[in-house]
C-alpha cells in the first residue's frame, strides 16, 4: 500500500513539473520569438542566435551548475527553473520560424483597425502560431515527463527516479518498474492525445501566396529598457550560471585531483557510443527516409510513422523493456555495447529518418529516372546517384544523432557494459555524492564534445542555406 502512495505522489510530481515547464517555456518561447521578430530590439540578431543556444547544454549538466552553484535550488522548484531555462527553445525555434514566414496582411489589417500591439499579438499572432507552439509544448512535456538526469540531480523525486530506483534496489523483482513504466507510457500516451486535441480543426495555411514583405515591426519605446533586461536576465540565467559555475568549479575547486586516465576512458566510450549509434541509426533510418521519400502510399507512411513510436516512449523504458528482453531470451547481449547501439536507435531513429528523408526529397528524381534509362539496375542507380545527391542532408542527420547520443544518460545508464563508464555517467554519479569538483571536467568536456560537431552543423547548414538563396 505504501509503495502505491508513494508511485501516486512520484506520478503527480511528474504531471505536475511537465505542467509547470510546459507553460514557462511558452511564456519565453513565444514571448522571446515574438520580441526578436516583430519589435525594435537592439541587436535582434544577436539575442535571436542567444536563445537558441540553451539546446547545446544537456539538462543534466544544467542541473549540476546549478546545485553545485546554489545547492538551495533542490527540490520543486529548481527543477522547474532549470528544465524551464533548457526547454523553451523547443518551442521557441518551431514559433520564430512560422513567425517569419507568416503573411503579415492580417496583423496589418488589425493595426488599420485601430487595435493596439498586444490586441494584435492576442487576437491575430497567437492564432496564427498556434501550431507551432502546440508542437514545440509537446516536444517539452514529452522530453520532462521522461527526464531523469536533472531531476535526480536537483533531488526531486519523479516517476523516472522511481523506475530507476525500483530497478537497481532490486534487480531480481520487475514487476515495481513494469508497472510504474507503464504508468510513464500511459502519461506519455495522454499528453500525445492531448497536444493532437488542442490542434483543433482550424485552417493556418495562406489562401493565396501572400506578400513577400516584412511584418509591420513594433515599436517598443519606454518598454524597450525592461524587455531588454529581461531578455538578458533569461538568456543569463540559461547561459551565464552553467558557464561560471563550470569555470569556478574547474580552475577554483579543490574537492578532487584530476583522474586524467579516468576522464579520457570516460571520454572515449561516449564518443565511440556516440559514434556507433550515429552509424547503426543512420543505417537504419536510409531505407525508410529513402523509400518514403521516393514512394507515395499506406506503407511508406507506416513505415515512417513507425519511427517515431521510439521516440515518444521514455529512454529508461526503452531501457528496462530491452533489459527484460535480454535477461529473458538474449542474456548474451544483456550489458554489452550492441545493446546499448539498439537503444539509441529506437530513441533516436526519428532524428535520422527526419534528415534523409528532406534530403532525398529535395533530389531531383530525374537524375534517377535518367540512369535507369541507360540501363543501370535499382542498387547501382541508388549507390551511383541516390546516396551522393543525399549524402550531405546523410551527413548531417548522422551529426545530429551523434550530438544527442553522446549526451543520452538514462538508457546509457541502465544498460552499458560492466566496467564501462561514459561522460554523462560519470557526471551523475560524481554528482549524486556532490562531489561537484570532480564531476566539473566530465561536464565541461561533455558540452565540448556536443558544442564542435553542433557548431559545425550549423555552419555547414548556414552556408547551404546562403547557397540556397
Amino acid at each position: 500500500m505504501a509503495s502505491r502512495v508513494r508511485s501516486l505522489e512520484q506520478l503527480g510530481r511528474s504531471v505536475l513539473l511537465a505542467g509547470t515547464v510546459t507553460a514557462g517555456s511558452l511564456v519565453l518561447g513565444v514571448g522571446s520569438a515574438w520580441v526578436v521578430t516583430r519589435t525594435d530590439l537592439p541587436l535582434r540578431r544577436f539575442w535571436a542566435v542567444l536563445a537558441a543556444l540553451p539546446l547545446a547544454i544537456p539538462t543534466y549538466v544544467a542541473a549540476y551548475a546549478w546545485i553545485a552553484a546554489l545547492p538551495e535550488v533542490a527540490g520543486f522548484g529548481g527543477a522547474a527553473l532549470v528544465l524551464t531555462l533548457c526547454c523553451y527553445p523547443y518551442v521557441y525555434l518551431p514559433v520564430v520560424a512560422t513567425l517569419r514566414g507568416v503573411d503579415p496582411a492580417w496583423e496589418e489589417a488589425s493595426r488599420s483597425a485601430g487595435v493596439g500591439p498586444v490586441g494584435t499579438f492576442r487576437r491575430v499572432t497567437l492564432r496564427q502560431i498556434r501550431p507551432a507552439a502546440a508542437a514545440g509544448s509537446l516536444l517539452v512535456a514529452l522530453y520532462v515527463i521522461s527526464d531523469f538526469g536533472s531531476v535526480s540531480i536537483l533531488r526531486f523525486e519523479t516517476l523516472t527516479v522511481g523506475i530507476y530506483r525500483s530497478f537497481t534496489n532490486n534487480p531480481f523483482d520487475r514487476s515495481a518498474p513494469v508497472v510504474l513504466s507503464g504508468l510513464l507510457v500511459l502519461v506519455t500516451a495522454i499528453v500525445v492525445l492531448a497536444e493532437a486535441r488542442s490542434r483543433g480543426r482550424g485552417r493556418y495555411s495562406r489562401l493565396g501566396s501572400g506578400a513577400a514583405r516584412p511584418a509591420p515591426v513594433v515599436r517598443l519605446g519606454a518598454r524597450r529598457t525592461p524587455v531588454l533586461a529581461g531578455i538578458t536576465a533569461v538568456s543569463g540565467l540559461a547561459l551565464g550560471v552553467p558557464a561560471v559555475s563550470l569555470a569556478y568549479w574547474l580552475f577554483v575547486g579543490r574537492s578532487a585531483e584530476l583522474d586524467l586516465p579516468e576522464i579520457a576512458g570516460a571520454a572515449s566510450a561516449s564518443v565511440g557510443l556516440a559514434v556507433g549509434g550515429a552509424v547503426v541509426t543512420t543505417l537504419l533510418a536510409l531505407p525508410i527516409g529513402l523509400l518514403a521519400a521516393r514512394h507515395a502510399g499506406w506503407f511508406p507512411r507506416l513505415m515512417e510513422r513507425a519511427a517515431y513510436v521510439g521516440h515518444a516512449v521514455p529512454g529508461v523504458v526503452v531501457a528496462l523493456s530491452l533489459v527484460f528482453f535480454a535477461v529473458n531470451y538474449a542474456f548474451g547481449l544483456y550489458q554489452s555495447v550492441p545493446l546499448v547501439l539498439f537503444a539509441y536507435a529506437v530513441l533516436f531513429l526519428p532524428l535520422a529518418v527526419a534528415g534523409v528523408h528532406a534530403s532525398a526529397a529535395q533530389s531531383p528524381p530525374g537524375l534517377e529516372e535518367i540512369a535507369r534509362s541507360l540501363g543501370s539496375p535499382p542498387r547501382q542507380v541508388l549507390r551511383r546517384v541516390t546516396l551522393p545527391l543525399a549524402a550531405p542532408g546523410i551527413a548531417a542527420a548522422a551529426v545530429l544523432v551523434f550530438i544527442t547520443c553522446i549526451k543520452e544518460l538514462t538508457a546509457t545508464l541502465m544498460l552499458q557494459p560492466t566496467g564501462m563508464s561514459t561522460l554523462a555517467t560519470e557526471l551523475w554519479t560524481q554528482t549524486s555524492t556532490r562531489a561537484y569538483a570532480a564531476a566539473a571536467p566530465y561536464a565541461a568536456l561533455l558540452v565540448l564534445l556536443s558544442a564542435v560537431p553542433a557548431y559545425l552543423l550549423g555552419r555547414r547548414s548556414g552556408r547551404w542555406g546562403a547557397a540556397r538563396t
